[in-house]
């Protein structure tokens, strides 16, 4: 990868949509350079997938939170897959301890996420301790992903 597919890859992280025409006419090449350049990094596996970020508050997801979980390690693999599946849960990572969980929710009011809490989180013997705080503002995100 070049600078010229770095500066094709912010394009496309800000607008998933930018035309090659547009991508052309930001970088300085034709567009058919720039539809080959995207291709190529859809091809090779840099670019994912082209997605749409959501503003979750638009959909009525107001209440913001972030879990810490310590499970069993022989349980984390179960855990982290169940919850992962939860409409709740936005994202979800493991972390270098190999027995704790970072996981992001949103949920339409306190009282989703209470239901979810019970539901999932709440008496399992393999969830060792929890740690829960909420978003209170944002200060810098990463809005349509990291900028290279």
């Amino acid at each position: 990868m070049n600078k010229l597919d770095s500066a094709l890859l912010n394009i496309l992280i800000k607008d998933a949509r930018a035309s090659y025409a547009d991508i052309a006419r930001q970088l300085g090449i034709s567009r058919a350079h720039a539809r080959t350049r995207v291709q190529g990094l859809v091809t090779s596996g840099v670019i994912e997938q082209f997605s749409a970020v959501v503003n979750p508050e638009k959909l009525g997801k107001v209440i913001s939170l972030f879990i810490d979980l310590k499970v069993a390690p022989a349980q984390l693999e179960m855990v982290s897959q169940e919850l992962a599946d939860c409409q709740e849960v936005v994202s979800l990572y493991i972390m270098s301890d190999l027995q704790s969980l970072h996981i992001h929710t949103l949920t339409d009011s306190f009282e989703s996420f209470d239901a979810f809490a019970r539901r999932r989180i709440f008496n399992r013997p393999e969830i060792l301790s929890v740690d829960c705080k909420m978003l209170m503002s944002r200060v810098k995100h990463r809005r349509g992903g990291p900028r290279l």
